[in-house]
């Protein structure tokens, strides 16, 4: 997905998944947000404690809920195929400024 998107806009790609999950007045993935929204990614019949489990694990500071950078961590850790090409969206991240 890298390859195909760029670095900008593979960033901007999880910027805009952030955004559906998100809670719009705390700007965090919360339990409630993603339940409410976990429709829109096809996870309807998905019970409680998955959930649940989802936050826990990106949940880096224990606040409960996911900010954008923790949401970021969780994806590129649970997608080990963009880990592959990590080192090179770095690369032009940094080039590019991003």
């Amino acid at each position: 997905m890298v390859e195909r998107l760029g670095a900008k806009g593979f960033m901007d790609e999880l910027c805009k998944g952030f955004r559906v999950l998100m809670d719009k007045e705390r700007e965090v993935i919360t339990f409630e947000s993603l339940k409410k929204n976990s429709a829109v990614l096809g996870l309807k019949e998905i019970c409680d404690d998955e959930l649940m489990s989802m936050l826990r694990e990106g949940d880096l500071d224990g606040d409960g809920s996911l900010s954008l950078m923790e949401f970021c961590v969780l994806m590129f850790r649970l997608s080990p195929e963009l880990m592959d090409g990590s080192r090179r969206w770095l690369e032009e991240a940094v080039v590019n400024g991003l």
